[in-house]
């Protein structure tokens, strides 16, 4: 029968999971199964496949909190609602040259990865999680002892913004290439930078019919699984386009840019959540 991890076991996850998400930051190399190895030692018999989904709990609160998680652990959110954030609001207070590390990083731009294959690129988006347990009422607010949304720095960075469209643009030109319409691919224009937001979405491309396919490129350094950020102007043109519009969301954009495509009106393919709110005296 499962049982509760303790504050220690937790807390020692926890340090377990920062140690790695700063070497992945860096760029450094390392062992996730090797980690888990060394931390199960610490735990009261935990096994591997508990230790991994704790891993995958830390990363939904980490991007609760706005910042960056480790990729290759996928954000699982049926965790421990008090005492995980908990233990990882402690540890980025008791260490908070974290938090130097994230804003350095959310600002890097990359240069524009080379790619054999931009075809080879493209994947399926991900997977809605699962809910093992019924939602009875809403989850309470996480405590980012930052103040700072990282995730959402990243996304406001307009030169890796420029970078990530330069790589879509690549990619719809392969694709008409490929289907034998270069004339269509020679027409493909840079919108964001032509008309800029207003317009509502940053890339006029063309189906290989000829007809419009207007385009929406948001992108990320970090996992598949990283919220982005659209305004009321770009989710009101996905609806007023549905049937032509496509948003393509750039990930993994430091040295293995992958990307995955949503087709309609944005409300009917995510989950939106507001993120600011406009406040005014009464």
């Amino acid at each position: 029968m499962a049982y509760s991890w303790s504050e220690t076991e937790v807390e020692a996850a926890v340090e377990d999971y920062f140690n790695m998400l700063r070497l992945e930051i860096a760029g450094r190399k390392y062992n996730k199964a090797k980690h888990r190895r060394a931390l199960m030692e610490r735990l009261n018999g935990r096994s591997d496949g508990s230790v991994e989904l704790k891993h995958q709990n830390i990363s939904a609160v980490m991007i609760e909190m706005g910042i960056p998680y480790i990729d290759g652990y996928k954000p699982r959110s049926n965790y421990q609602r008090t005492l995980l954030p908990k233990m990882v609001a402690n540890y980025l207070t008791n260490n908070p040259e974290l938090q130097t590390l994230f804003q350095q990083d959310s600002d890097v731009v990359p240069s524009i990865p080379s790619v054999m294959d931009f075809l080879a690129a493209f994947e399926d988006p991900p997977n809605s999680e699962e809910k093992r347990t019924p939602v009875t009422a809403e989850p309470q607010a996480i405590y980012n002892p930052a103040g700072v949304n990282y995730l959402e720095r990243e996304a406001q960075n307009h030169f890796l913004g420029d970078a990530g469209e330069e790589f879509v643009i690549n990619y719809e030109k392969a694709r008409l290439i490929y289907a034998g319409k270069t004339a269509l691919a020679d027409r493909i224009e840079q919108i964001s930078f032509t008309i800029g937001p207003s317009a509502g979405f940053d890339i006029h491309s063309f189906e290989k019919n000829g007809t419009d396919r207007f385009i929406e490129a948001k992108t990320t350094k970090y996992g598949k699984n990283t919220p982005f950020f659209v305004t009321p102007n770009e989710l009101e043109f996905s609806r007023k386009n549905s049937d032509r519009y496509f948003l393509y969301r750039v990930f993994k954009f430091r040295t293995d840019p992958r990307m995955y495509t949503l087709h309609g009106h944005l409300q009917d393919q995510c989950k939106l959540k507001p993120s600011q709110f406009l406040a005014s005296p009464v």
